[in-house]
């Protein structure tokens, strides 16, 4: 059996009840799109997203062709690290640690003893502005642009022709090792941007997250641990810190991350394929732009046809997410938001699947359907789908 796990990254339906702790009151990422006047995702119409309970908008089907419903986040957070966690099996009840005036300054004294440079802003940014406002100083100076966001990262931008990709990451890496405790940030972010003041500063795609490893086993751990193959494609292995993967394979785009499952479909294995396409929270949900949004929301739909149609009778597909990032909110950062729970298959029921408590129920299930021994959390719902 192979299953392909495709988190749409940001793509939430809906303010969860404790929203407005987190300040994302009324924030729902797919109304934004929809009442942008341009969605057209056909294919996820079919397997039922509109009929999902609490999506009052929509073309809602008489008969979805998959299982379809929503699942609630129980970790402390809305962020990419404890939102893939969850969907992994694994609840963070703590929230990890965010910085709102910076980091204190013997994390900075420290990294700035280990690396030789000098650091400078040090205080929540946006990614395009901080490149904006300090690059020119970092080219002259030499110094490194570290900066966060409500989430719990420590980011570090350079210039690539200033700071070699692998020179940044071995920075990186230095900050992880400093970055653990009571300051264990879930990722640390490289950052690399090219450009000049002149014509504008650019960042790339040679991004890397080093994410602090799960605190416990999770979906991965396990179904690896248990003979099976276990393919993340795109930032999946960062997010995990590489743990309880058999492949990786790296993505710079939706576009990529949509032809290597393609690519993948086509090959024989036995267990899971866990993508992860980040366009719609890092290109287009912190940065505002609804119609961005919609329109990569209407090209993945528009490959997901094919995607649908290369599956083979034993396949398994799931399509979800990992929190919200609505564009149309002024906020350019995450959402706290329920997350859609789309499922196809031959052997899948159609079905309303409702409410789901936790993304873990997920996770359960999955490990469930390989009939593997486990401890995750959440609660496994295969017999409500499964023929």
């Amino acid at each position: 059996m192979r299953v392909f796990l495709i988190v749409l990254d940001s793509f939430g339906i809906g303010e969860l009840d404790d929203a407005e702790k987190f300040g994302d009151k009324g924030s729902n990422t797919l109304k934004a799109c929809f009442e942008s006047g341009k969605l057209y995702i056909p294919n996820m119409a079919n397997l039922g997203l509109f009929n999902i309970d609490g999506v009052d908008f929509g073309d809602k089907k008489l008969s979805p062709i998959g299982a379809y419903g929503k699942m609630l986040e129980k970790s402390n957070g809305k962020d990419t690290t404890v939102g893939h966690w969850e969907i992994a099996g694994v609840i963070s009840k703590e929230p990890l640690p965010t910085y709102p005036n910076g980091f204190p300054e013997e994390v900075i004294k420290e990294f700035e003893l280990k690396t030789g440079r000098k650091v400078l802003c040090n205080k929540p940014y946006s990614g395009t502005e901080v490149i904006k406002d300090y690059g020119e100083e970092h080219l002259k100076t030499g110094a490194l642009i570290v900066y966060t966001s409500a989430d719990s990262v420590f980011q570090i931008a350079s210039h690539e022709d200033l700071v070699p990709i692998e020179t940044l990451y071995e920075y990186c890496k230095i900050a992880r090792n400093i970055l653990v405790g009571k300051h264990g940030v879930g990722r640390v972010i490289a950052r690399p941007f090219v450009g000049d003041l002149k014509n504008g500063f650019k960042r790339t795609a040679n991004r890397k997250d080093f994410s602090i490893e799960p605190p416990k086993l999770t979906l991965l751990d396990y179904m690896s641990g248990s003979g099976l193959d276990v393919f993340g494609v795109g930032k999946i292995s960062d997010i995990f810190g590489g743990r309880g993967l058999t492949e990786s394979f790296k993505t710079k785009s939706n576009t990529d991350g949509i032809n290597t499952v393609k690519r993948l479909i086509g090959r024989d294995f036995n267990g899971i394929c866990f993508i992860n396409l980040v366009d719609f929270d890092m290109v287009y949900g912190h940065r505002n732009d609804v119609l961005g949004y919609t329109e990569a929301l209407n090209y993945f739909d528009s490959e997901l046809g094919e995607i649908l149609n290369s599956l083979s009778s034993s396949d398994v597909l799931i399509i979800t997410a990992d929190h919200g990032c609505d564009p149309s909110t002024p906020s350019t950062d995450h959402s706290r938001e329920s997350v859609p729970l789309l499922i196809y298959g031959q052997s899948i029921k159609r079905v309303n699947l409702g409410v789901k408590q936790s993304f873990a129920d997920l996770a359960k299930t999955v490990a469930d359907m390989f009939n593997i021994d486990n401890s995750l959390d959440g609660r496994t719902f295969k017999k409500d789908i499964t023929l």
